[in-house]
């Protein structure tokens, strides 16, 4: 283990482990998903399970890395949340991401903002992190609504490549939250 699990009110953190292929395979393989995303579901169980090594991989280079949400009442996957090391995003040359995302069935029952509350504390009082960054498509908002009630506030809008679907480049919406203790 790399990284400790931990809990909020309904769900538990841990690692993304192999055997979340399925269930993660069957999240990204969905459109739905993808709608706000560049519209680029996976295709593969493979494309799923290089994603899972990837993400442990950051593990051990970074220290962190998105996690596995677990519903504590039904020891259900229910899609992945959490930070990760990003770096070249919006003129940023490495920061800590904050984002989510989570089973159709699963959304609207407020687990984006109860993850992102969570690792906002976990960054700031566990990482150390002075300044936590998202983004997200401009149009979601959904996303925005969590990250807001997260306490990250809206910084500015810019064209974002990782979004970017077949129609073009896509507007997304950049979102920071500072440490209160380095203030």
């Amino acid at each position: 283990m790399l990284i400790a699990p931990f809990e909020s009110e309904r769900l538990y953190y841990r690692e993304l482990l192999p055997e979340d292929a399925e269930a993660m395979f069957a999240m990204d393989n969905n459109p739905e998903v993808h709608r706000y995303l560049g519209k680029n579901p996976t295709q593969s169980i493979e494309e799923t399970r290089k994603v899972i090594n990837y993400v442990r991989q950051q593990y051990i280079d970074n220290g962190v890395g998105r996690m596995a949400a677990i519903l504590k009442e039904t020891n259900e996957f229910i899609g992945w949340v959490g930070l990760k090391l990003e770096r070249n995003v919006n003129g940023h040359d490495i920061f800590y991401d904050i984002g989510y995302r989570l089973l159709p069935q699963f959304w609207g029952k407020g687990y984006a903002t109860e993850s992102a509350i969570a690792f906002v504390d976990y960054g700031f009082n566990v990482l150390k992190a002075e300044k936590i960054c998202a983004y997200a498509d401009a149009d979601n908002k959904a996303s925005r609504k969590a990250l807001e009630k997260a306490g990250l506030r809206y910084i500015s809008t810019f064209e974002s490549d990782y979004l970017k679907s077949s129609n073009g480049s896509e507007v997304a919406v950049w979102y920071e939250i500072e440490n209160p203790s380095k203030r």
